[in-house]
């Protein structure tokens, strides 16, 4: 059995002859098994790459037929010569003929030629390819990025990791341009103003944590760490939204967060709840953003502080009034549930003196965990509130959610399987990919910017509704 494989292009215009007929692949087949049945993967890139060729080439001597009058007086421009150029595809690199027409007189140029090809195809590579890219760039390494498309694809050699690198910049930094400028703060208008607003949702929670990533520069491969922010913000529906950003590197951290803020449809007469861990850098983020906002200490983080301390205690026999260092803490930990802030602070004062009268190292390092402790609380006793009541009226408390974000977002791509060290720029475009890749609206921002993409999208699902019916 031999299947042929044609490729027929036909006109606009209702005519029974073709333009063009033209062999892009021949297959032939013995007896049927398993291994013969359908196409091989190497025979779909082949069929592919030849199927591309034949159609971009028509595709281009129309368009440029197309250009070879002037927009303005209709007079046809004079030919000057022809180049190529390489375009990256899906399937393939291009080399596309691109001819050069002089410029019509009629109108005042600042050059004498130009290329249609070459100014319409500037980026060299297609839209839907770069997304392809920057896609599995944000989930995967470069390497096994290329790897895999390469391996699905006819792009062998196409693609190198500081393409794909420089793609994922690009595609970043333009989204960078997109954000507005940064303010001390975003709250409009007056109270009055804000009681005459519809009647708000629900309130917005906003899950706030850090996580580190290890730095390099082009001085030194190890150059430490460096802190990268990352958060989520819930709906009343459910709806989340991811954002992130590497800490002291990006200019608008607050004009991030409002956008976000702002795209889900946040009022200023709304209420919006930050979580967080206490931490300076992030509580610095949350100001400017609603009237109606407040900051909760997330009880996550708390709780976590004092299993590390009790832990530790294991080690150095203290105890306060006859009682255990550990029961101690459980009644702070009781005080901190219902907000009993001078109760918890008077017992972890008076276990700091307890625990500075013991000489031994590891009553040295209790004592100093414990300080930080009880420095972390006094600095964030503000945004404590009574726990217990909030988990009972079905309020949130805890930020685990950040907490699985910074897992999700950071560590699985910068820090566990892919053992890179980042610089700040490199490290914060890439997050910007990668959140809006986790939110599943990278696709809609290509559409965006390429609106071909969505008519292809929206020809796929007619025709598949087609099929179906």
């Amino acid at each position: 059995m031999r299947i042929r494989v044609q490729v027929l292009i036909e006109s606009d215009q209702e005519s029974a002859v073709p333009l063009h007929v033209e062999e892009v692949a021949c297959f032939e087949r013995e007896q049927l098994s398993p291994e013969t049945l359908g196409l091989r993967l190497s025979e779909a890139k082949q069929m592919l790459a030849g199927v591309q060729q034949v159609m971009t080439e028509s595709q281009v001597e129309e368009y440029v037929e197309q250009q070879r009058q002037c927009s303005h007086c209709q007079q046809p421009l004079a030919h000057k010569g022809h180049h190529h150029i390489g375009v990256r595809t899906l399937f393939g690199k291009l080399t596309l003929e691109s001819p050069r027409l002089y410029t019509c007189s009629c109108q005042p140029q600042q050059k004498r030629s130009w290329s249609p090809v070459a100014v319409l195809l500037s980026e060299r590579s297609t839209p839907e390819l770069l997304y392809q890219e920057v896609h599995w760039a944000s989930l995967l390494s470069y390497g096994v990025t290329i790897k895999l498309l390469s391996d699905l694809l006819p792009m062998e050699h196409q693609l190198s990791t500081s393409t794909v690198s420089r793609h994922v910049h690009q595609v970043a930094e333009r989204l960078e341009r997109e954000l507005g400028d940064e303010q001390p703060s975003f709250i409009e208008g007056c109270p009055d103003q804000w009681y005459q607003l519809p009647e708000p949702d629900e309130p917005l929670v906003v899950s706030l944590d850090g996580g580190y990533v290890h730095a390099r520069s082009k001085e030194r491969r190890k150059d430490g760490s460096f802190e990268v922010i990352v958060g989520k913000s819930t709906t009343g529906e459910g709806a989340t939204t991811r954002f992130g950003l590497v800490s002291g590197y990006d200019t608008k951290p607050r004009r991030r967060l409002f956008e976000v803020l702002q795209a889900q449809g946040l009022q200023m007469n709304q209420a919006v709840t930050f979580l967080t861990d206490g931490g300076d850098t992030v509580r610095d983020l949350m100001e400017g953003h609603s009237p109606q906002s407040s900051h909760i200490l997330d009880w996550f983080h708390i709780t976590m502080r004092l299993t590390v301390l009790s832990q530790m205690a294991k080690g150095v026999s203290v105890e306060h009034k006859g009682e255990p260092f550990e029961k101690e803490l459980e009644r702070i930990k009781w005080f901190l549930w219902h907000s009993n802030l001078y109760k918890a602070l008077q017992v972890l004062d008076d276990l700091e003196m307890d625990v500075d009268a013991k000489a031994s190292p590891e009553a040295q390092k209790l004592a100093k965990t414990l300080h930080e402790f009880d420095h972390y609380i006094r600095t964030n006793q503000s945004s404590i509130p009574n726990y217990g009541d909030r988990y009972r009226n079905g309020e949130a408390i805890s930020s685990a959610v950040a907490e699985s974000s910074v897992n999700q977002m950071v560590s699985k791509r910068f820090v566990k399987k892919q053992q890179m060290r980042w610089t700040r720029r490199g490290a914060h475009l890439l997050l910007q990919i990668r959140t809006r890749t986790l939110d599943d609206t990278l696709a809609a921002t290509f559409q965006r910017w390429y609106p071909g993409m969505k008519a292809d999208k929206l020809q796929q699902r007619r025709q598949l509704q087609t099929q179906v019916a």
